[in-house]
């Protein structure tokens, strides 16, 4: 990148931060399965925490200040939200499916190693939206630490018109977010690997469930 799209990206990243820490402080929280995370840093386990594209500002909202690595585009985009997540405590992979993605999954496995938990967009950078990619499956078996399936929903939001159709939530919305079990793949033998992209996908599917669920009191209301 020029250096003049690595200053755009620091004033983006220096703008964006009050508004995001901003919105951060009149959320309301509803957590299931928040006790998996934990239990798993205890065991020194740290985990994969895999999710959604169209989550990536709630999901990092909820697990801020916890040392995550994250995978972040090696382009003007990446680098600008590199740096808006490293104030929320998070740590970046340059890197994609298209770009760098192997050196990239190489880094999250020395992360993994020192101890330090990885999360990874499912379906990112580019979609089908909610179409599973392997490289959390993968990375899971080539190393042996667990999936964690995380899954949130805002009962007020605004809807991002992109690929993944983001969800922003709105000011004083309340937050349900569901953190399943650990999923563990054995090994990287492509039938293995399909089938825990499955059951990553049902997990999944099973969290948004939740968190519908936990809303439903609010939405009553």
């Amino acid at each position: 990148m020029t250096k003049s799209q690595l200053l755009k990206a620091r004033l983006i990243a220096a703008a964006g931060y009050p508004l995001v820490a901003a919105l951060a402080r009149t959320l309301k929280w509803r957590v299931e399965g928040a006790h998996h995370f934990d239990d798993l840093m205890r065991a020194g386990r740290p985990p994969i925490i895999a999710f959604w594209h169209g989550r990536i500002l709630p999901g990092s909202l909820y697990f801020r200040d916890r040392g995550i690595v994250v995978i972040t585009s090696a382009n003007f985009d990446g680098e600008w939200i590199a740096r808006l997540i490293a104030r929320l405590g998070y740590r970046s992979a340059r890197g994609s499916t298209s770009r760098g993605g192997s050196r990239a999954l190489v880094q999250l496995r020395r992360e993994l190693a020192n101890g330090h938990p990885v999360a990874f967009t499912l379906d990112g950078p580019r979609g089908p939206a909610r179409v599973a990619q392997p490289g959390a499956v993968w990375l899971a078996g080539a190393t042996g630490h667990p999936i964690l399936p995380f899954h949130i929903e805002g009962s007020r939001y605004w809807t991002v018109r992109s690929w993944d159709a983001a969800q922003v939530p709105k000011p004083f919305s309340t937050l349900a977010a569901a953190i399943g079990a650990p999923i563990v793949v054995p090994d990287t033998e492509p039938g293995g690997l399909s089938v825990a992209n499955a059951a990553l996908t049902k997990a999944l599917e099973t969290a948004e469930a939740l968190t519908r669920h936990q809303l439903e009191p609010v939405f009553s209301r």
